[in-house]
């Protein structure tokens, strides 16, 4: 973290909670981590006191590590009264992977955006055992190199549901605009998008649950997949930003973010995601200067890095983000070509 963030930005705790533990971020909640099986290794919740139940914002992976940690959970910040209602901010696995496993061990009422809870759910019913030839096809169109889409195509096929556990049939709707009462607290809802489709914040006066719309030290992935290659999430993005940062003013809410540490500054860190994906436009352009390009070939101009591994299909994804942008803002133009798409910048 730079030494601007430091200073824009204030975090009231150093360090997150204990493995097991809860801590208690503003009157009657509780901030938690459950771990994750990936680089970005924990996913935070959070606990609402409702009097005689806990409402619990967003659950982590279902996973051992994450059944273990939450029985330790469970049995300790918690064991006062039992899990009441779930409220998921958004579909991914690592938010809504455990809605399920607390659904079988309590009387849960599940909140959720209608677009959330019709996406987790159809997500789980992919059973592929090899990426299919949609999925192929995309990488190869994304300007992946011959070899690595071959080596893809061969891999096992990453399953929603080996992390989410299956989701109950039944919820309640969470909608833009409205007024929910958690832990008595009035919070406003707000959609973000980019992210994720529908992604509810809940904004009160002194605290904002964020979710991954808002987190500091890292910017949440913009990625456009082959479930529907033609997606403008950056717009999306930059327009939710833009939104909320307006919606924030000058406010010193607390932000509880889905990951890393809960701070202040939610304006100023909101310009800097914006800025990130701008300045990200902008080195991309520069770069097409030098001649046609895929996506694939833009990842130094997009991160600043090389890219490889383990993060290289996220990294794709969010490439083809940016060039989607900039092609439907007519600012670059592209040809197929050997099978992938190749941009040039619009005369």
């Amino acid at each position: 973290m730079d030494g601007t963030q430091q200073a824009m930005l204030r975090f009231p705790w150093e360090e997150p909670p204990a493995p097991g533990e809860a801590i208690e971020v503003a009157d009657g909640i509780l901030w938690i981590r459950a771990p994750l099986p990936m680089r970005l290794d924990h996913v935070n919740c959070y606990a609402l006191d409702e009097g005689d139940h806990w409402t619990l914002i967003d659950t982590g992976m279902n996973t051992g590590a994450g059944r273990e940690a939450w029985e330790v959970v469970l049995a300790g910040p918690l064991a006062s009264k039992p899990v009441g209602r779930i409220v998921i901010t958004h579909h991914h696995p690592d938010h809504i992977g455990m809605l399920g496993w607390f659904a079988e061990r309590f009387d849960v009422e599940i909140w959720s955006t209608r677009l959330g809870y019709m996406m987790a759910r159809m997500m789980t019913l992919d059973v592929q055992e090899n990426p299919s030839p949609a999925q192929v096809t995309f990488r190869r169109r994304s300007g992946q190199p011959e070899e690595g889409v071959q080596a893809y195509a061969r891999e096992p096929a990453w399953k929603f549901s080996k992390v989410v556990a299956p989701i109950p049939i039944g919820f309640r709707d969470i909608r833009e605009g409205t007024t929910m009462r958690l832990g008595g607290r009035d919070w406003h809802v707000h959609f973000g998008h980019g992210h994720a489709p529908s992604h509810a914040v809940f904004w009160s006066e002194d605290v904002v649950l964020a979710g991954d719309q808002i987190i500091p030290g890292i910017s949440s992935n913009i990625g456009v997949w082959a479930l529907e290659p033609e997606a403008n999430p950056l717009a999306d993005w930059l327009e939710s930003c833009e939104r909320f940062r307006n919606l924030a003013g000058t406010s010193d809410a607390l932000i509880l973010p889905g990951h890393k540490l809960p701070f202040h500054g939610a304006s100023f860190r909101l310009t800097q995601l914006i800025d990130n994906h701008v300045h990200a436009l902008d080195r991309i352009m520069a770069a097409l200067a030098d001649g046609p390009k895929t996506a694939a070939q833009v990842f130094t101009p997009v991160f600043k890095r090389e890219i490889g591994g383990t993060q290289y299909g996220l990294a794709l994804a969010e490439s083809v983000a940016h060039m989607n942008y900039l092609h439907q803002a007519g600012r670059v133009t592209r040809t197929l070509v050997d099978g992938a798409w190749v941009y040039e910048r619009a005369e």
